[in-house]
């Protein structure tokens, strides 16, 4: 017999793999010098495509009329005056207050069905759920140019009809924006409640006598802050910016302030100044919410609001 003797080949100093330097980055994020400043150097000039039209509007709403000229667009005002935003401030107040109203009542209107008919959709089997959830969908994608006009004479038959006649102006933007916005909504809360919503906590409020409103009440509202956040968000951001439908449903006395903003920068001799600023009021109420709410938005998102 015949003994096997196991060798130990010794490890040289050649055979180390030395350690590789660390470069405070993360791993997959290593790259060249150049690639790295082509990347700030592109960032740098879509910032300044998105910035300098808003420096313009800025500095001409500083300006008096008569020292705006195509020449002078980019340089700051010579005399300070604030003409044109007391003059935008006088015409478009009213607008703008009727403009809070709407996207307020649409935002939460809309919310609110939506997120009782994604509870509905998410968690109740009932005959046709899927086809009734398609058609809601199918309501996202007609597009408004294609139901304006038998959606006015619908809306002035309603008007016409007796004790209706105060259906008229903002509350036929809020019940429009309404109606199209449940669809999204509904979508939005339906995914989330898919997701977020755990069935066993259902069936455990379904064995303590709780019947659906109750459950709904009590369990699914309390859990839905960020479907609401997004919502809400989506749906008074839509409904302020809308022009389409104040334009046929609205006039210049009952409209909302893209309706005003449209008449004030009309004419044959605008003024620039006053235009300018009134752009950027009836532009920062949108501004603000996303200013101050849009971590939470992005939270909403990614909490399971949209897959």
């Amino acid at each position: 017999m015949t003994a096997t003797t196991n060798e130990v080949v010794p490890v040289t100093a050649d055979d180390v793999i030395p350690p590789r330097a660390s470069t405070g980055r993360a791993p997959g994020t290593e790259g060249t010098v150049a690639g790295r400043t082509v990347r700030y150097a592109l960032l740098v000039i879509f910032l300044l495509m998105i910035l300098l039209p808003l420096y313009v509007l800025l500095v001409t709403s500083f300006k008096r009329s008569a020292d705006v000229t195509a020449s002078q667009a980019w340089t700051p005002p010579s005399v300070f005056s604030l003409s044109g935003w007391t003059a935008a401030w006088d015409a478009l107040s009213p607008p703008l207050f009727r403009s809070l109203i709407l996207a307020t009542s649409v935002a939460v209107l809309s919310s609110f069905l939506g997120s009782i008919n994604g509870f509905v959709f998410s968690k109740w089997r009932f005959p046709g759920a899927t086809t009734i959830f398609t058609l809601f969908l199918f309501g996202m994608f007609i597009p408004y140019q294609a139901v304006m006009i038998p959606l006015q004479g619908m809306l002035l038959d309603v008007q016409a009809t007796p004790g209706f006649s105060w259906f008229d102006g903002i509350a036929k933007l809020i019940a429009v924006h309404v109606i199209f916005g449940i669809p999204i909504c509904t979508l939005i809360f339906r995914n989330y409640y898919a997701t977020a919503l755990p069935t066993e906590i259902l069936e455990a409020a379904k064995v303590d006598g709780a019947g659906l409103l109750r459950t709904f009440r009590s369990i699914v509202l309390p859990i839905s802050a960020p479907g609401f956040v997004v919502t809400m968000i989506w749906q008074f951001t839509s409904a302020w910016n809308d022009f389409l439908f104040a334009l046929f449903l609205t006039n210049r006395n009952t409209g909302p302030v893209t309706y005003a903003l449209n008449e004030l920068a009309g004419g044959q001799n605008p003024d620039y100044p006053q235009i300018m600023a009134g752009v950027l009021l009836a532009s920062l109420p949108t501004l603000l919410v996303y200013i101050l709410l849009g971590r939470y938005f992005i939270g909403g998102l990614m909490s399971g609001s949209v897959k």
